[in-house]
């Protein structure tokens, strides 16, 4: 006779399921589960908690970032940020990696490529990570100094899934990339997801010049910036290749840690 009702139990339509949250808004199943995946990631949601109080005021911190109406309902606008590309350093300074406002101490900090990606050359790839590093250069009194082998202060990579940080790659799409705080060990350190199609900016895929140049911000202390014009911003979107440069937010954030660069 149990067994029969749990058998009848089963069978029936997914509509009479538990109903979602009202935080849930209108979104199916999927989208909820999905953002709350992401609220965990990047906005230190602890979902063993079970309490809608905690949830809607994750949302609400969500969508005070990035400048929404503070509903603690999960929206279209809001699920539409949370399906675009991104960098994987978490968004609020709190739950952040730069709690404490860290920076290169020396003058001279090192870097090194480790490993390439074959959508791009490599010889492009030194280029646009060199580029990179100097629009932060120009700003600030640090000069970045190459190296072939050994440690530098900041290794830059492309890898697949796991890869020895415990923060794994997730394949195409969502997380792009992500880096670590100036210190010693990852300190500084910027890894790119090689699921991702990388390119110059003239083809379809992500720009790689574009996402090193905020993952280097993250290299040199910064957090993210809730200005949509800024590199810092978190979510990536397409840019003007020929006219790509910092926003006057990036420019004030980083000067805020190294001061102004004396010519």
């Amino acid at each position: 006779m149990h067994l029969a009702l749990l058998c009848a139990l089963c069978l029936l339509p997914s509509s009479l399921a538990l109903p979602l949250p009202r935080e849930a808004g209108g979104m199916n199943e999927q989208q909820w589960k999905q953002a709350q995946d992401y609220l965990k990631r990047f906005y230190s949601y602890d979902s063993q908690t079970k309490s809608a109080g905690d949830l809607e005021a994750k949302l609400k911190e969500m969508q005070k970032f990035f400048g929404l109406p503070m509903t603690g309902v999960l929206s279209p606008r809001v699920v539409e940020i949370m399906q675009k590309p991104r960098c994987g350093v978490p968004d609020v300074a709190e739950y952040s990696l730069f709690p404490k406002n860290p920076k290169w101490t020396s003058e001279i900090v090192t870097y090194r490529v480790v490993s390439y990606t074959r959508d791009l050359p490599s010889l492009m790839v030194d280029r646009f990570v060199e580029k990179a590093l100097m629009m932060w250069g120009r700003q600030i009194p640090l000069r970045f100094k190459k190296m072939r082998w050994g440690t530098a202060d900041i290794m830059i990579g492309f890898a697949r899934g796991a890869h020895g940080d415990y923060y794994p790659f997730d394949g195409p799409g969502n997380t792009l990339a992500h880096a670590f705080e100036p210190g010693p060990g990852l300190g500084g350190d910027a890894h790119f997801d090689d699921d991702e199609t990388w390119t110059d900016g003239s083809s379809i895929g992500i720009n790689f010049l574009v996402a090193a140049t905020h993952e280097f911000g993250h290299s040199l202390g910064l957090g993210h910036s809730s200005d949509p014009k800024a590199v810092m911003y978190p979510t990536y979107g397409s840019r003007d290749v020929n006219n790509f440069k910092l926003s006057q937010d990036d420019i004030e954030g980083i000067q805020k840690i190294y001061g102004k660069r004396n010519n």
